[in-house]
């Protein structure tokens, strides 16, 4: 587990950051929610998929939004 705060983390984060910062067990998840179009948004640079943090953090907004609690 990581010990970096959420504005510790670089602007642009790769699969790998995403999986730590959100304590994943595996970048299989992230890869998963990539292939279902149901994770944060990504962007192709070259071989490489990364992450703007704000959009992970929107997008982390709006799922607890949806959840019924």
């Amino acid at each position: 587990m990581s010990s970096q705060t959420f504005d510790e983390w670089p602007v642009f984060l790769t699969t790998q950051d995403l999986a730590t910062m959100l304590q994943l067990p595996s970048v299989l998840t992230v890869y998963q929610w990539n292939k279902k179009r149901t994770g944060p948004p990504y962007y192709r640079v070259d071989r490489q998929l990364l992450y703007r943090k704000s959009e992970v953090l929107k997008w982390l907004e709006e799922r607890d939004a949806s959840l019924d609690w």
